[in-house]
């Protein structure tokens, strides 16, 4: 089950308060406590999965204006296309790459990552904790990220910045 925080604005309540159901609206819960609120950043990238990483490289440069980040610690992909901290990441497509899971095979949105403080990814994996829900974290040199599914199975990512943002962004 996928849980989503909503802010209950003063028009209906007279006061905000936090509200957490599923998506098929059942099991309605109030909560007390908004500490145990994630505050998401932005949206940190879409990961994609492409017939040819340079090409869809070189369309989102050409077409979008995005600048390509491709770091030697993470091996030939991904391939982040970004602006201003924002933007899709490029995954193989390959049915025959040795490295890809069944699951990663097709061409699709693979995943969705937000960006998150540190004080809020550490927020989120003791929400996970509470919640049951399977999680991995992985440290990506640069960046830590913590995955969880949602309830179609799509990947949701959280992920912080480990280095000076102004010195990776640049």
């Amino acid at each position: 089950m996928i849980l989503v925080t909503i802010l209950i604005e003063k028009l209906y309540f007279k006061t905000s308060k936090t509200i957490i159901f599923d998506l098929t609206g059942n099991n309605l819960k109030r909560m007390g406590d908004q500490n145990k609120s994630i505050e998401i950043g932005f949206l940190d990238h879409v990961a994609i999965r492409v017939s040819d990483i340079e090409a869809s490289a070189d369309w989102y440069k050409t077409v979008l204006g995005l600048k390509k980040y491709k770091l030697p610690e993470w091996g030939e992909f991904p391939v982040f296309m970004l602006a201003n901290r924002s933007g899709v990441a490029l995954f193989p497509a390959n049915t025959n790459h040795k490295e890809l899971d069944i699951d990663s095979k097709n061409v699709k949105i693979d995943h969705f990552a937000f960006n998150v403080d540190k004080e809020n990814f550490e927020k989120a994996e003791k929400r996970y904790q509470e919640l049951n829900l399977d999680y991995t974290i992985q440290n990506h040199v640069y960046f830590k990220s913590i995955y969880t599914k949602d309830p179609d199975k799509h990947t949701v990512e959280l992920t912080t910045i480990l280095v000076d943002e102004n010195e990776f962004y640049k």
